[in-house]
């Protein structure tokens, strides 16, 4: 006999044969079964992929950028006419009020009496006798004071512990361990010896004396934050945390043994005359109360504008405040963040063009950076920093889901496609009612009808013309070994 190999592609499934009967041992039903709850598996998945994606992608209209724009324009002309430099802040006036008040209520909450409750001067005086410290000269003589440039204005920011920063925290026990006192003066950072006669850190452990040393930092700071005791007028805070971080690096490479380089001394100089016109912590919160005002703007115009969005999409009928409050919580989704971008943005823009504009008119048409500084707000800037890495955030995580949703569609288009293979094998294979044939065959002499299902069997089979048995001579030539 003549073999006839195909090039079609075939499953071969295992086949049992026995004396007068045979079966497959693959089961297609349950290989179906299988494949489609594999498939209701992938589809949950991508409902979930769908639902983070949504969390991840902003679905902002063309009102939510004019309200976060007008919002952001209208806290930097807030910002220009209220706030302004220092010296000249009609809310920095409000500001310094505000902190003589919590000075005050600081002083009273670790025990001092009524003093403390009509002079905020009384209350910095009991609060420097409470948490003294080894490192608050105001000078170091007249040569000293003529060598460092240290003085009443200047000595809050020229000595570390009295920066409000990390660095600041580590010099102020470190002086209080060792009673030295660190400051920076000329781009150097001196050392003085034996601060204070008589100084001895209070504690018996060195964890005790660390807690008292954090204790004392933290209360001499409140205790100065509107000036020291001795000051007239507003006095001299401490130091913004913004500009402190010109007296850590210079700090930080001299323990380290790195020379400091011309652009780091004339930034520290910088920062120092700035904090000298009056640029302290109380003038960086005033700066943080329209960058305030923005966000709460922002953030109470895109819930308000959902929510009569759902009242309007539901009715107080249907009204559920779980379902409400997830339609405009005003927190954690990203189109809230776009619309914070976008005012935080806008507030930079006006304050930074207000401060470049002012920055070459007090040069004399050349570009004043002291003024440029002093006048930018470096809370606003900050914030919109934090904005635009929220945004490269949310960009990265949209990718990474995006990703993922093609690959589920990937897999999900195979187990379609392996799932439609199983159904046509299923069906090719549905011949239970044709193999009955072999009974017809071995209990009856209808071999008319047993010929017309093993015709039919060897159609489904796919079984060529040239082989196929079509009737009873067929078969008794074949058995004869006549051929066919």
């Amino acid at each position: 006999m003549k073999k006839d190999f195909s090039t079609k592609e075939s499953i071969v499934l295992q086949l049992e044969v026995a004396e007068d009967s045979f079966s497959f041992s693959t089961n297609l039903a349950s290989a179906l079964s299988k494949a489609e709850l594999e498939l209701l598996e992938i589809e949950g998945q991508q409902v979930e992929n769908e639902e983070s994606l949504k969390k991840v992608t902003a679905n902002c209209d063309k009102t939510d950028y004019i309200l976060a724009a007008s919002s952001g324009a209208l806290c930097g002309i807030f910002d220009i006419f209220l706030v302004g430099k220092p010296g000249e802040s009609k809310l920095g006036k409000m500001t310094d009020t505000w902190v003589e008040e919590r000075v005050k209520n600081f002083a009273k909450l670790c025990g001092g009496g009524k003093e403390c409750d009509g002079s905020v001067s009384e209350a910095k005086k009991f609060l420097e006798r409470k948490f003294k410290i080894p490192y608050d000269q105001t000078g170091a003589g007249d040569a000293g004071s003529e060598i460092f440039r240290l003085n009443t204005k200047n000595h809050h920011f020229k000595s570390l512990g009295h920066n409000p920063t990390l660095l600041g925290l580590f010099f102020s026990i470190l002086d209080q361990f060792c009673n030295t006192s660190h400051f920076v003066a000329n781009g150097e950072l001196i050392s003085l010896k034996d601060a204070k006669s008589g100084w001895e850190l209070q504690g018996n452990t060195v964890p005790a004396k660390l807690f008292c040393g954090f204790v004392n930092w933290f209360g001499h700071m409140i205790s100065d934050m509107s000036g020291s005791s001795g000051g007239n007028g507003r006095g001299m805070g401490i130091p913004s945390p913004f500009m402190c971080w010109t007296n850590d690096i210079i700090a930080l490479k001299e323990t380290r043994e790195i020379p400091t380089t011309d652009f780091d001394r004339a930034l520290n100089d910088m920062a120092e005359k700035i904090y000298v016109e009056g640029y302290d912590a109380r003038f960086q919160a005033t700066q943080a109360i329209p960058v305030f005002v923005n966000e709460m703007i922002v953030r109470t115009l895109y819930s308000v504008r959902r929510m009569f969005c759902y009242f309007g999409d539901k009715g107080i009928e249907k009204f559920s405040f779980k379902d409400m409050w997830n339609s405009c919580e005003p927190f954690k989704n990203a189109t809230v963040k776009r619309m914070l971008t976008v005012a935080h943005g806008t507030f930079c823009l006006i304050d930074m063009g207000d401060a470049t504009i002012r920055g070459f008119i007090c040069g004399g048409g050349a570009f004043n950076p002291q003024e440029f500084v002093m006048r930018l707000n470096l809370v606003g800037v900050g914030r919109f920093t934090i904005s635009l890495y929220s945004e490269a955030i949310n960009v990265k995580k949209r990718g990474n889901v995006e990703y993922e949703a093609y690959l589920l569609e990937r897999k999900k288009s195979v187990l379609e496609d392996y799932i439609q293979g199983l159904k046509e094998m299923a069906a090719v294979y549905d011949d239970q009612m044709l193999l009955t044939f072999i009974d017809d065959l071995k209990t009856s002499k209808a071999y008319k009808s047993a010929f017309e299902k093993s015709v039919n069997l060897a159609e489904k089979r796919c079984v060529p013309i040239s082989k196929r048995l079509i009737d009873k001579r067929d078969i008794d030539a074949y058995f004869n070994g006549e051929g066919i």
